[in-house]
């Protein structure tokens, strides 16, 4: 048993009763009293984690609405008089009245607005100009969610947001009106990962939080896959907008008020009795019993249990009245809840943890963006390479989930991004119009994109456990962030032609794989609460005599 998990503090007894209170972390109380994924966590953990649907949705549909027809036809009358059809090539430096686009001008926003030729940068903006709202969106609402707003409001918030901008989206009378509403869609997506995954995996015990982590990513392939069908049925762009939109309507109404705010986010809050209400609802539903004389403690309270804190507890409080320690006066909570991503940097231990991580985030998704933005490149049909890219990924999450308990973070993420990598590589040196050549590339595409899909999905649940409670949506704010610079990036490198793309992703998954080396293992370790706590945590774990003369 980890020894800074419980503590146990003999409270002064009323004439005639006999009390003791056991002061323990969550982790500790879901192992032995609430159970760590029973009926309670799967229930949550399935519905907090249908948010990553709504993600795909919203970041996905771009592919289809921003879409280049293949078919484009000179007007009756106009062929050999200034419009000349050559196959595959766009209708470049020809009269505006001379062509049109096979099925209308409504299809998506290229034949709508003209993006083609010179003006074909503009596709890629806008796609870039999205992932920077959502870059901008997870630093704030990673914020959010550790301060006042919580992870369950956070993600409130961000799904209206979602349906309120998807909808306006379809009213663009202009490029620049899209561009901002995409940049408005971005900022609210940014967030929505990031909430769902610590709000889904908070509540699990440690031996099951890893696999339950690398599980949520199967609901976001299954929304691209979902999309790929939405976009298939409305080939509108405006109307594919609406579609993709109302998810996030059915998911606030229908879903929302059946998830519980975090446990931990209530405890490092300091408002103890909500904690306990959750934590007693978790064992209840899953069958167990939470005896009376339990009640949780932050790192702080945990590691020093003669502190003022427990020797001022009065006898006159029963055993389920228990207050937060810190809660007896107000400085005392804010000390444990006024962190930020300040503090992570002025921290040895945690600072160089976050360089790594927002640089292997920004690495990987160069990588894997790119990989399923090139599906455009390949000249095959756009809805079933979608649906193909999205049901490739679903094996790489299944067997990251079951590797994972055996070899643990660190090499497992290193591994798969070299995995990534090396495919990448293998595909730069191939070139020509052979259909064998395209078949090997397109191989290598599938595999480069099957294993960066797992080593994507193992970042969350990695950058996680290298934080505590305190910041840890404001750590993994941070590294989606990076995330999202490497997904600006990817649409400009895959303009860049068909070898250098590849290169380029080797590139980025061999060097991420390497700076994987510098990670600590976070594997069977505690989910600290607090900076303090990690320290102490660490430092033991370092110098196991410390235990010793502890």
């Amino acid at each position: 048993m980890d020894e800074r998990l419980v503590k146990e503090e003999e409270l002064e007894p009323e004439p005639g009763r006999k009390s003791k209170t056991m002061m323990l972390g969550i982790d500790e109380m879901l192992t032995k009293h609430c159970g760590e994924f029973g009926r309670w966590q799967i229930r949550h953990f399935v519905l907090t984690s249908l948010a990553w649907a709504l993600e795909a949705f919203h970041t996905m549909v771009m592919i289809f609405a921003d879409r280049e027809p293949a078919a484009w036809r000179c007007v009756d009358g106009a062929a050999g008089a200034g419009c000349v059809e050559v196959g595959g090539s766009p209708p470049c430096g020809m009269s505006p009245g001379s062509w049109e686009w096979v099925g209308g001008a409504g299809q998506s926003t290229v034949q709508e607005w003209g993006l083609i030729c010179g003006d074909k940068y503009k596709v890629g903006l806008v796609q870039a100009i999205f992932f920077g709202g959502c870059m901008i969106g997870a630093g704030t609402f990673g914020h959010l969610s550790d301060s006042f707003l919580g992870r369950k409001g956070s993600l409130t918030i961000v799904c209206i947001l979602n349906a309120i901008f998807g909808m306006l989206t379809t009213f663009s009378s202009s490029y620049y009106m899209y561009v901002l509403f995409r940049f408005l869609t971005g900022f609210s997506t940014g967030g929505v990962g990031l909430c769902a995954f610590v709000l889904a995996t908070e509540p699990v015990g440690p031996s099951v939080r890893g696999s339950a982590g690398m599980s949520t990513f199967y609901f976001f392939s299954s929304g691209i896959a979902l999309c790929s069908g939405i976009a298939f049925l409305f080939p509108s762009w405006r109307e594919l907008y609406i579609a993709s939109a109302l998810p996030s309507i059915l998911f606030v109404l229908v879903v929302i008020p059946f998830v519980s705010e975090s446990p931990r986010w209530f405890l490092v809050r300091g408002r103890v009795n909500e904690a306990m209400e959750v934590m007693r609802a978790i064992a209840r539903v899953n069958g167990r019993s939470l005896p009376d004389h339990v009640w949780l403690a932050v790192d702080k309270q945990e590691e020093d249990p003669k502190s003022d804190e427990v020797s001022n507890l009065k006898s006159d409080y029963s055993d389920h009245e228990i207050p937060l320690l810190n809660e007896k006066n107000d400085d005392d909570a804010t000390e444990v809840t006024a962190t930020s991503i300040i503090d992570v940097v002025k921290s040895p231990l945690t600072r160089i943890r976050l360089i790594l991580a927002v640089a292997i985030n920004l690495l990987c998704s160069v990588v894997y963006y790119g990989l399923s933005l090139n599906v455009v490149n390949l000249g095959t049909n756009l809805y079933l390479s979608v649906l193909l890219n999205a049901v490739a990924e679903l094996p790489a999450y299944t067997l990251t989930a079951i590797l994972l308990g055996k070899f643990g973070r660190k090499p497992l993420a290193i591994s798969t991004m070299w995995f990534s990598g090396i495919f990448c590589l293998i595909g730069s040196f191939l070139w020509g119009d052979q259909a064998r050549v395209k078949a090997v590339r397109l191989a290598c595409g599938v595999l480069g994109i099957f294993g960066m899909a797992g080593t994507y999905n193992l970042l969350f649940i990695y950058t996680s456990e290298l934080f505590p409670t305190v910041v840890r949506n404001a750590a993994l704010g941070c590294a989606t962030q990076a995330a999202q610079m490497g997904a600006i990036l990817s649409p400009f490198v895959v303009v860049m032609g068909e070898q250098v793309p590849f290169a380029v992703f080797a590139g980025c998954g061999i060097v991420g794989g390497v700076l994987g080396f510098y990670l600590p293992e976070t594997k069977d370790r505690p989910l600290y609460d607090t900076l303090n706590g990690m320290e102490d945590g660490e430092r033991k774990e370092n110098h196991p005599a410390i235990l010793i003369h502890a």
